[in-house]
């Protein structure tokens, strides 16, 4: 057995020697020390030693199996520490070339406009405001003064959930969520996304965005209204900038009226933008209803207001003379660079 052992000891040493890969070295240690290993087997035959041989060889075996671990884990380092000197030559890295820089957007043209319109109304002493998405037929249209018959409750114009609920059709709703809880002097801008049953080309879209203003106080008129989108227009499309107003009909204000602005692409002159008429319009506003006011528990009698709703799409189309609203939407990064 002695001799055995000493066998085992040399040939383990030489095979410890020639190990090029860690899965050789663990296949020498599974050889020699795992349980079906020589070693292992070896000393099962212990029992059949006289009790003066048997101490000299325990002793010699334990010798030999430590001596077999301590040179493992000698080559098991030596090896890990080639295979890192190795990767480090091939994979050594040149901190003289150019980093790769990661590839990111630019803020999208729709919040660059948001921000510059919030701004500018927060400036003139406006607040900011949210409401939802998901209305009630009394916010969207009864609140509002819509009548019956009026052709925007019509489902090919909006998007009914229930005979009750639907998504909102304009930001307008809000006006009556914010009278009917926060009441007069009220001085605010909802910027929001609303929803209508159009088809998708270059300037409509099912979804788009408006920015709803109202203003509600004493001794409030139709200059107040002017004059306020006339200084929004100036900041917002240029010093030079003139509006005009036109005549309209909205069932929650009374009188009406649309804003055009002089063609911030041609200055007036007249372009393919503006169909060489040197206006375009913006937006549509009015005077408060007094039904809408009465609706909201605010007395007509003492307090009167103006409200204006814009598409938030198009006067980023018409600031940046893009020519397809679909653009918007396309998560293109190379349009998104342009802005």
């Amino acid at each position: 057995m002695k001799d055995n052992l000493e066998r085992i000891k040399e040939e383990s040493s030489d095979a410890i020697k020639k190990v090029q890969t860690l899965k050789q070295l663990d296949d020498i240690r599974v050889r020699y020390l795992g349980k079906k290993g020589e070693l292992t087997l070896l000393l099962r035959e212990m029992g059949k030693l006289n009790p003066t041989e048997r101490p000299i060889i325990g002793q010699m075996a334990n010798d030999i199996r430590n001596g077999i671990n301590k040179r493992i884990e000698e080559a098991t380092i030596n090896l890990k520490k080639k295979d890192l000197e190795l990767r480090l030559q091939h994979e050594s890295i040149d901190v003289t070339i150019p980093g790769k820089r990661k590839k990111i957007g630019n803020k999208h043209p729709l919040t660059k406009v948001l921000d510059e319109v919030i701004q500018i109304f927060i400036g003139m002493g406006f607040s900011v405001a949210e409401g939802p998405e998901i209305e009630t037929v009394y916010y969207n249209f009864d609140a509002l003064n819509h009548s019956e018959t009026h052709p925007a409750r019509d489902m090919q114009d909006t998007f009914y959930i229930t005979e009750d609920i639907l998504l909102r059709s304009s930001t307008s709703p809000n006006q009556v969520r914010i009278m009917e809880k926060q009441g007069p002097p009220i001085r605010v801008i909802v910027p929001g996304k609303v929803f209508r049953s159009d088809q998708i080309d270059a300037t409509h879209s099912p979804m788009f965005h408006q920015i709803e203003g109202l203003v509600v106080d004493k001794g409030i008129t139709m200059a107040n209204l002017k004059g306020t989108l006339e200084v929004f227009a100036k900041m917002f499309y240029g010093e030079k900038t003139k509006t005009k107003f036109r005549p309209h009909n909205f069932p929650f204000t009374e009188p009406s009226a649309e804003m055009d602005c002089t063609c911030s692409s041609c200055n007036g002159s007249g372009c393919h933008i503006c169909k060489d008429t040197g206006w375009i319009e913006i937006l549509g506003s009015g005077m408060v209803h007094p039904n809408v006011l009465a609706n909201c528990g605010i007395d007509p009698e003492i307090y009167s207001g103006f409200a204006f709703g814009m598409g938030l799409d198009r006067i980023a189309l018409l600031k940046y003379d893009i020519s397809d609203l679909r653009l918007m939407f396309e998560n293109d990064k190379r349009f998104l660079m342009q802005f």
